[in-house]
């Protein structure tokens, strides 16, 4: 279940293999001209290689070839791997590609053969009542493969109340993979409940053309809407409502084991026009279940908020912390961090560049809202901090509603250290002796929260009662209660 959909790159299969015979000397002024305009079917950043030379039919080395005898075996190349093509291709027509809607391209990386849609099975066992319960109103949003419509409950418990019911035509699921997808969907919005932030499933249906998704309605509109309402930006204090909501319910998500992949303003909604209305967060089409020390590699989310290890095919739950350093960006600045004309451009910023702090208005905020947006837009997602740390952070911690939740980090930390050797966990207590104010303060809170023993210890039953779905319980598989202790009490930290 959430298993990664996306497959390891193929060889190149248009790598040349034999070196044919040299045409005449070509114009100088031609071959910049050609080498200028030359795109790559792989990626959109094409840096010529050295190889060109000798792949080239105009090449110097190809040229020289005219003097072999034609009697004499023609020269080949050792067949070699060539470098995996960039990852950093159009996020969009991978999604498209992805969900069946266009045909690949034969340029395109190849991803594994795919079923055709008359085959597929395109029964997904739930309830086929949705007419006779639900009255579809007008539209109120739309995606690439699906759409939102107001509904009237017509009966149960909430007869006469308004919902939302995401419709998923079937005709569009021509792959396993988008089939998959909205199986997958489903099983999230179900082991996903009980946040405040979280927007609330009541059902899915489904009938012979289409897929209803039921959710609560939220008519307060899109976050990006009350962004734009501001004059593109929040004030300090504003800012710090939105981000403590969209933080507790991503650490909420960590915490059972899912990682969203598509974070962005449009993607959290006000559930009312009142100005102290809750956020919730929406659209799981994305998301996938995953374990702490899992790696995920297919290239899934938004140009403008995927995170750099997203685009090395290698990445967890911390794509989704960079996201939310680029809301938090948006929202206290009103400008993107990366930016570009180009998808292309956009996805060498992300890589490359990094965000300014200098001009407007960067000067005039306080040094620890700065430092609070640099520690989530930080490139190695391993010195980035948790959606929990972020709550412990000097600019958050004071705020009201800033509650620290229990971090799947700390989860992480502990079965590292349970299956160290003595040396190493040795080595670790020398190292808690240098830990900053801030970093105690975030372990401390951490700590209590698992409910220790009057002893200070904690047992495994605390951390297996913390997550109730089959990817936290095979976390800690095969560990023992006299294998499981605490890593250090509040005390001696």
């Amino acid at each position: 279940m959430g298993a990664c959909t996306s497959k390891p790159p193929r060889p190149n299969p248009y790598s040349p293999q034999e070196i044919l015979p040299p045409p005449e000397t070509p114009n100088v002024a031609e071959t910049q001209k050609e080498n200028e305009a030359k795109k790559s079917p792989f990626f959109p950043f094409y840096s010529p290689s050295p190889a060109r030379f000798l792949l080239s039919k105009k090449s110097p080395a190809r040229q020289s070839s005219a003097s072999k005898s034609a009697n004499s075996t023609p020269a080949r190349l050792f067949k070699r791997p060539f470098p995996p093509p960039s990852p950093a291709k159009h996020i969009k027509a991978l999604l498209l590609r992805r969900h069946g809607s266009v045909k690949p391209n034969a340029a395109a990386i190849p991803e594994g053969e795919e079923t055709e849609g008359s085959n597929l099975d395109k029964s997904f066992g739930f309830s086929k009542q949705f007419a006779s319960k639900y009255e579809i109103g007008e539209e109120v949003g739309r995606g690439h493969f699906g759409y939102t419509c107001s509904t009237i409950v017509k009966k149960g418990e909430l007869k006469g109340q308004k919902v939302a019911v995401k419709v998923i035509p079937k005709a569009k699921m021509t792959t396993a993979i988008s089939i998959e997808d909205v199986r997958r969907e489903v099983k999230i919005l179900r082991a996903l409940t009980g946040h405040n932030n979280l927007i609330q499933f009541y059902e899915a249906y489904e009938d012979r053309d289409n897929v209803y998704i039921v959710m609560e309605l939220c008519q307060g509109g899109e976050l990006l809407d009350r962004i734009l309402a501001r004059g593109g930006k929040y004030s300090e204090e504003d800012a710090k409502d939105v981000m403590v909501q969209i933080l507790n319910v991503v650490a909420f998500c960590h915490l059972q084991g899912v990682v969203h992949r598509d974070l962005k303003p449009e993607n959290f909604l006000f559930l009312s026009k009142d100005e102290s209305s809750p956020l919730k967060s929406i659209d799981f089409g994305l998301s996938d279940f995953v374990r702490p020390d899992e790696k995920l590699n297919d290239i899934v989310g938004s140009a403008y908020y995927v995170a750099p290890e997203v685009l090395h095919r290698s990445y967890g739950i911390e794509a989704d912390v960079w996201s939310i350093g680029v809301i938090s960006y948006i929202l206290l600045c009103g400008s993107r961090p990366f930016w570009a004309r180009t998808e292309s451009g956009i996805f060498r910023a992300v890589l490359k560049a990094d965000p300014t702090y200098d001009e407007a208005p960067w000067p005039t905020l306080t040094s620890e809202a700065k430092d609070f947006v640099k520690r989530l837009l930080n490139k190695d997602p391993r010195k980035r901090m948790s959606a929990a740390q972020a709550l412990c952070h000097p600019w958050m911690r004071n705020h009201s509603g800033a509650k620290l939740p229990l971090d799947i980090l700390i989860f992480r930390l502990m079965k590292a250290y349970m299956r160290s050797s003595s040396l190493r966990k040795a080595a670790l207590r020398a190292l808690s002796k240098t830990l900053t104010a801030d970093e105690l303060f975030y372990l401390k809170e951490q700590f209590a929260l698992m409910e220790p023993d009057k002893n200070g210890n904690i047992k495994l039953e605390n951390i297996r009662s913390v997550g109730t779905n089959e990817i936290w319980n095979r976390c800690y598989e095969g560990v023992s209660d006299s294998r499981f202790y605490c890593l250090a009490k509040c005390t001696s930290i």
